[in-house]
């Protein structure tokens, strides 16, 4: 009797594929990631606001840009629909609204839809509403988590950060009289 070779399958090897393909993405996500977090802004008061441009949640508004920043006072606040300390400062971005303060949301690595619904519920406060759907411009601004606010002066200087929800207290006394002072 004759000794039979072992045949070789090929799809043997399918398993050790995937896993090398899996870890070659992992990474690369890893090694972008770690990139844009060297170029975060650790000091985000008295610099400029990072260059951006971000589509607008509803097709009928327009998107934001660090351009559209320059000439205006505003504070640019990072939600999200699944946050639930935006949720309580919602109330307080509306009295900044009515304080005459110019309020720009951004949609944080949010869906959409979750964004227009949280917004038709809760009440939206902004003046407009832009997507950061992958985070990169809330990385570039320093964020770690929302809710965070800026408030960016006529230059386009970030002059004030919330890191957190806002309270009355920060809205009396930083947020108002900042903004005042810095309006024409």
């Amino acid at each position: 009797m004759t000794e039979r070779k072992p045949e070789f399958r090929w799809v043997t090897l399918v398993p050790f594929v995937a896993l090398a393909a899996f870890m070659v993405l992992f990474v690369r996500h890893l090694n972008q990631d770690m990139a844009a977090r060297l170029h975060v802004q650790i000091d985000t008061v008295d610099v400029p606001a990072p260059r951006f441009a971000l589509p607008a949640l509803s097709s009928a508004q327009p998107g934001l840009a660090s351009a559209d920043l320059n000439g205006k006072v505003t504070l640019v606040n990072f939600f999200a629909s699944w946050c639930v300390p935006c949720r309580a400062e919602n109330p307080l971005l509306f009295a900044l609204k009515r304080a005459g303060i110019r309020v720009a949301g951004v949609a944080y690595k949010d869906k959409p839809a979750d964004a227009k619904a949280y917004l038709a519920g809760a009440g939206d406060p902004y003046a407009v509403v832009a997507v950061d759907a992958q985070g990169k411009v809330g990385a570039a601004f320093g964020i770690d988590g929302v809710p965070q606010s800026f408030l960016i002066d006529r230059q386009g200087v970030i002059r004030f950060r919330q890191a957190g929800p806002l309270t009355d207290e920060v809205v009396q006394d930083e947020i108002v009289p900042r903004a005042k002072a810095l309006a024409p």
